[in-house]
């Protein structure tokens, strides 16, 4: 799987939504490998998305198609300045990644000090954090060409099943042990409205 994520601030939020919509109706069904999206706005206007594709092909054969190139140019005036774009040609999932059951999506987005220690830390805690956070339905994190910085896409039942769990288990050892392996704090984006394809 290959995902692009793209990040930025957004001056126009309806117009960035009505632009979303459109892509699906109008640019999505002459698309050839797109699997899905998630994304959404933050409270404070910030937007973040990720686009999944069978591969980075597939990815660069919509780019460069000239529906594609006049949807992004209008869509692009939705943002604040250049938004950011990463393409992850290494993604890995949890509980087999996203699920568009999800009623609140939060993106964590950082760098990790050892990403394969990160990324074998991750499968190997899927059980426990299962136990631990009922309320996570899936996860896909999607790394950055650097191969040290990652999107990741947290997936829950609702913001308040998230935000009681958070609380009861900001302290347990598997949560230090994970923050652990970050090189600094990462940022924390809330999508309270999550928008699924």
């Amino acid at each position: 799987m290959f995902v692009q994520v793209i990040e930025g601030k957004v001056k126009d939020p309806d117009l960035l939504l009505r632009q979303t919509d459109r892509w699906v109706a109008e640019i999505k069904p002459g698309v050839k490998g797109y699997l899905g999206s998630t994304g959404g706005i933050t409270p404070d206007g910030r937007s973040v998305w990720l686009a999944r594709f069978e591969s980075k092909e597939a990815a660069e054969a919509n780019s460069h198609n000239a529906q594609q190139d006049a949807w992004w140019n209008e869509t692009a005036k939705a943002y604040d300045g250049e938004p950011a774009f990463y393409d992850c040609t290494e993604v890995d999932t949890v509980f087999a990644g996203g699920s568009n059951d999800a009623g609140f999506v939060q993106i964590i987005e950082g760098r990790a000090k050892d990403a394969g220690a990160l990324r074998t830390r991750l499968h190997e805690m899927e059980k426990g954090l299962k136990e631990e956070r009922p309320d996570i339905l899936g996860i896909t994190i999607a790394w950055h060409p650097d191969q040290v910085g990652f999107t990741q896409a947290v997936y829950f039942t609702s913001e308040k099943d998230t935000r009681k769990l958070e609380k009861q288990t900001e302290s347990t050892e598997m949560r230090e042990q994970f923050m652990a392996m970050f090189r600094e704090e990462p940022a924390f984006f809330d999508l309270p409205e999550p928008r699924f394809d």
